[in-house]
């Protein structure tokens, strides 16, 4: 959950989010689920690891710590909580990769030494440069995805009007064929009694459906997480497509921004724009697990951490595993280089050098992710 508004129109994000993710605005569309398994000739399984090798679509190679731009700038303190929460599941695998080592290390690390940690990763993990198998090129595209925060309500009230909804119940045991469309649905009737919480803006509710996932602040301050829960079975069609067609935004302006501003402008024409997209997906309340700070979880099971998690392709990165990300911001150019775990996943994320950063939740990190669409290089960490 996953959109990035360049990669998140596209693609309901099912990365248990679900997550993250999203497809490019220009109206690919793509499925979330997880990519298919490993090849052959992929990790190795301890014992030290070899100085290079390949899956379907990336090679590696071992390189030094000295050829990671900015590793030594980076607070690795920052990125620790989210490791922890990575080896919580590692730890328990049995596979290819030999986690159980390393993760029992790193109880012995303060969270706090930063120092320590450093030394930690330099002494027990191999770094290997990815590249793309396809072209042997060391970049690929990194975009970022959030996860929407939107004030709302448990009933409906004169400011909070657009609902969120439930699975249908009587689509639990029978499932209409072929499903209605989203116009369909919401002239049908058949989705009253199913409402879960009440928005105030039908476009920032898309883009909810377009993440998979989302929370709602309410009035009393309570967070409400709101999860994945299925769809109606129709196929993504872009939103953003269709303003492109009807020269109401060029490609350009056509990001979550720009449609929220058309949207603004041309009341009047929002349904019709929101039902050139037939599908439509439900939700389900999740564990608020402590609040608005805490991010949603992703394909491995835990909780993303913000700016420390990125979702990968499963055929090139293993889930879990160390990446150093080296990157621009924005338009500006400020970099990101820094350490960050492969904890999500989605069918929009294709290539072996490619990833989808986590900006976290709320309007700032949906500005941030919203930019973001540029070339980038990735290092795969793995246990000595």
């Amino acid at each position: 959950m996953a959109s990035k508004f360049h990669q998140l129109l596209g693609c309901v994000r099912r990365r248990y989010l679900s997550s993250v993710f999203l497809a490019a605005i220009l109206g690919l569309v793509v499925g979330c689920s997880v990519p298919p398994t490993r090849g052959p000739g992929s990790y190795s399984s301890g014992g030290g690891a070899p100085s290079s090798y390949g899956s379907q679509i990336a090679t590696f190679s071992a390189v030094s710590w000295q050829a990671l731009p900015g590793w030594r700038e980076d607070d690795l303190s920052k990125a620790w909580p989210a490791w922890l929460r990575s080896c919580e599941v590692l730890r328990k695998k049995s596979g290819e990769i030999n986690w159980r080592g390393v993760c029992s290390q790193a109880n012995t690390i303060s969270a706090r030494d930063t120092q320590g940690i450093r030394q930690y990763f330099e002494s027990r993990f191999q770094v290997y440069e990815v590249r793309n198998s396809n072209n042997g090129s060391d970049t690929g595209l990194i975009t970022g995805y959030y996860e929407p925060l939107m004030n709302g309500s448990l009933t409906r009230t004169s400011t909070f009007t657009v609902p969120l909804y439930a699975y249908p119940s009587a689509w639990k045991k029978s499932k209409p064929m072929p499903a209605p469309t989203r116009a369909q649905l919401l002239s049908s009737g058949v989705l009253n009694g199913s409402e879960i919480a009440w928005v105030q803006d039908p476009v920032a509710a898309a883009f909810m459906q377009v993440q998979g996932s989302g929370k709602i602040r309410l009035q009393d301050g309570r967070i409400l997480r709101l999860g994945f829960a299925g769809t109606n079975d129709q196929p993504f069609q872009s939103f953003a497509q269709w303003l492109i067609n009807r020269n109401a935004l060029s490609k350009s302006q056509a990001s979550m921004q720009g449609i929220s501003e058309w949207a603004k402008r041309n009341p009047g024409q929002v349904d019709e724009m929101l039902n050139a997209n037939p599908r439509f997906v439900f939700f389900k309340e999740l564990p608020s697990d402590g609040g608005a700070d805490v991010g949603p979880v992703g394909a491995l099971g835990v909780p993303l951490t913000p700016e420390r998690s990125i979702a990968v392709d499963l055929r090139s990165i293993p889930i879990g595993a160390p990446v150093f990300l080296a990157t621009s911001k924005l338009s500006n150019g400020d970099l990101i280089q820094k350490l960050v775990m492969a904890q999500d996943t989605g069918n929009a994320i294709v290539g072996g050098v490619r990833a989808d950063f986590f900006w976290g939740s709320g309007d700032a990190a949906a500005e941030l992710a919203g930019h973001m669409k540029q070339n980038g290089k990735m290092w795969l960490l793995l246990p000595r």
